[in-house]
């Protein structure tokens, strides 16, 4: 379902071996989308993907998990997506201004 709602202009998209499937990767190809989603390991035709490229997909997991230690981001104490989206902007900033 999130796949469909992809913008025009994307041209790969990240994934975990979760979501190698013939189907997505199927869906993706129609759309001149490619695929870096490493195959998994009872696959018997291993289908080539990007590990460079995968490797970024770390750094957006760790994004995820730092903005986690924000409480009111992981528990979304608001009632409104414009507020929850607030926070989230404020938590990332943060963080980036940290890291530097």
């Amino acid at each position: 379902m999130l796949l469909a709602d992809l913008p025009d202009e994307t041209e790969e998209v990240i994934g975990d071996r979760g979501y190698d499937s013939n189907r997505i990767r199927l869906s993706l190809a129609e759309r001149n989308i490619t695929a870096c989603i490493p195959p998994k390991m009872n696959r018997k035709s291993k289908p080539p993907y990007k590990r460079r490229l995968y490797k970024k997909r770390h750094l957006i997991e760790n994004m995820f998990a730092k903005l986690k230690d924000w409480r009111r981001v992981a528990t979304r104490y608001d009632c409104c997506a414009h507020t929850c989206m607030f926070a989230i902007h404020i938590a990332a900033s943060f963080i980036f201004w940290l890291k530097e």
